[in-house]
């Protein structure tokens, strides 16, 4: 793991959020819509079919930014080393020639 990208990191942990967001999502909609099977009366059956809607929609919406902002960040951390990688060379020669005009 210490050779690894951490770019990659960022994205493969990611993707665990997601999943663990998505499957709590399916669990709870399950509940709900149990209880909407079970529930007596119309209101309370349309109540819990809605709330079960509502959160497979909102557990999507968060899930797609919690992908946004893993990719950005992993994009982001990237481009920051290439950045770095495309100056190191620039700095050595730099101090070369500072040692040398010492000597």
């Amino acid at each position: 793991m210490a050779e690894a990208d951490l770019d990659v990191v960022i994205r493969s942990i990611a993707k665990k959020q997601i999943k663990v967001l998505t499957d709590a999502a399916k669990k709870r909609h399950g509940r709900l819509m149990g209880m909407a099977a079970k529930a007596k009366d119309k209101d309370a059956k349309a109540r819990h079919k809605q709330i079960a809607k509502a959160t497979l929609l909102s557990a999507a919406a968060a899930a797609r930014r919690l992908q946004i902002t893993a990719e950005n960040a992993a994009d982001s951390y990237a481009r920051s080393i290439k950045k770095a990688i495309e100056e190191a060379p620039a700095t050595k020669p730099a101090k070369k020639a500072a040692a040398t005009k010492k000597g």
